[in-house]
């Protein structure tokens, strides 16, 4: 294993049916982090969730929501992160980021250790 090294974590919130150029800002968002070789990024939905006007957003039966809760994470060096963070004023109309110091621990796939008989 090798030791933590620095990095920067950025969390990008926004609703499910926010767009960028006729297709869903999150896959655009991370289609731009690949563009610009950042490490990787990663898209989750949430079930439930609200934001700045207070709208529950969710995705039970009763209260079914086209606009559940997204959240894309990308973490690589602070210079990296920070190319895009102008991209993103551009793509977001609304939403939230957060940007937090991190530790990476790398963990590689590779050959697994056998039992010995």
């Amino acid at each position: 294993m090798k030791l933590p090294e620095d990095a920067l974590l950025l969390r990008i919130f926004l609703g499910e049916s926010d767009r960028w150029h006729h297709q869903p800002l999150y896959e655009a968002i991370v289609l731009k982090a690949r563009e610009l070789h950042l490490a990787g990024a990663t898209v989750l939905r949430g079930p439930m969730g609200f934001g700045a006007a207070s709208r529950i957003h969710t995705a039970k039966i009763l209260r079914l929501s086209m606009d559940l809760p997204i959240v894309i994470e990308i973490v690589d060096t602070e210079e990296k992160v920070k190319t895009l963070l102008p991209i993103l004023d551009e793509m977001m109309g609304g939403g939230l980021v957060t940007l937090e110091k991190i530790k990476v621990i790398h963990y590689r796939g590779g050959a697994k250790a056998t039992e010995s008989a």
